[in-house]
């Protein structure tokens, strides 16, 4: 199992997080099995009703606690009001560290952005929590490259802790459009290559979200499934990546999982570490034999041509 290492995190962090927007009712032994085979990283936030509250429970259950790494969010909107600021930060790492039965959150994040309130009072209660020990680590989920550069630099001039990772949608398939609206910020596209570039020059941790294009590089459906695509996808993944451009990408990528013998999510998968970043990746399913057949794809080797072929970089391999 490939790991790596995010600042303030104590332990090395498996390169897979799993997901927990949904559950399944066999939480507890969902959970043990994912940490058996490796997976030690686990994706949350106070939005996903349940989720943190479950894995409170399997906390208790297991004492894996000091085997894991949680990841939280806090301060999504409700609805069209903006909730990032240091009051909603303290009241939703209240509820998280009540929900999970835990002391500390080992990465705390942002869910989102709202550029009117400024970096400054996002840094300062970051810091705080530091301090006393609620949170290991810290960063920040939809937020644009250069306002993390702004954050950074305020945090380097009053010589508190910087940010620790960042989460943005990044996958093989290109978000077209904000699939929830609220701001949500991704990495994928002509018009983000500026921030690719940064992303890579940084190497500051990126946690990509919806890292299989939110189902449709997840081998449920395939290229030729384009007139049906609703019967697989969601409506936010239909608003989000329904396009020729992605499913001409999704033929390119079965091509080349038939040439390497293996799926087209586990070469989705791979191409996700074959981009330059310090690069993390949260995948949600409910099968054990999925989540390993994704960790064996952390050992595909693709060549650049062929990752270039799969984006429409270039039409040749």
């Amino acid at each position: 199992m490939m790991t790596g290492f995010i600042p303030g995190v104590d332990i090395p962090v498996s390169r897979i997080f799993l997901g927990t927007g949904s559950l399944p009712e066999n939480t507890d032994e969902w959970l043990s099995s994912m940490l058996e085979m490796g997976v030690n990283a686990i994706d949350t936030a106070r939005v996903y009703q349940g989720s943190e509250e479950a894995i409170g429970r399997w906390l208790k259950h297991t004492g894996a606690r000091e085997k894991v790494v949680i990841l939280s969010k806090c301060c999504h909107p409700f609805g069209p009001i903006r909730r990032v600021n240091a009051r909603a930060m303290r009241e939703d790492l209240h509820r998280t560290l009540e929900a999970l039965g835990t002391g500390h959150v080992d990465l705390y994040l942002l869910h989102r952005d709202d550029v009117h309130t400024g970096v400054g009072e996002i840094m300062e209660t970051f810091q705080e929590m530091k301090e006393r020990g609620q949170v290991r680590a810290f960063g920040v989920s939809n937020w644009t490259h250069r306002r993390i550069a702004e954050a950074q630099a305020y945090a380097g001039a009053h010589l508190l802790t910087p940010l620790s990772a960042s989460s943005p949608n990044f996958s093989l398939a290109e978000q077209i459009r904000d699939p929830w609206g609220g701001g949500c910020v991704t990495l994928t596209g002509k018009s983000e290559e500026e921030a690719r570039k940064w992303y890579r020059s940084s190497q500051l941790p990126v946690i990509a979200y919806s890292a299989l294009g939110r189902g449709l590089l997840s081998g449920k459906m395939k290229s030729s499934d384009r007139d049906r695509a609703s019967d697989f996808l969601d409506r936010f993944a239909m608003r989000a990546y329904d396009c020729p451009d992605n499913f001409e990408r999704l033929r390119r990528c079965e091509e080349v999982a038939e040439a390497h013998h293996m799926t087209v999510p586990q070469i989705a998968t791979a191409y996700l570490f074959h981009q330059g970043f310090n690069m993390f990746a949260v995948v949600s399913t409910f099968r054990v034999q999925r989540m390993e057949e994704n960790l064996q794809a952390l050992g595909c080797t693709l060549t650049q041509e062929e990752c270039r072929y799969m984006d429409l970089s270039s039409d040749t391999l």
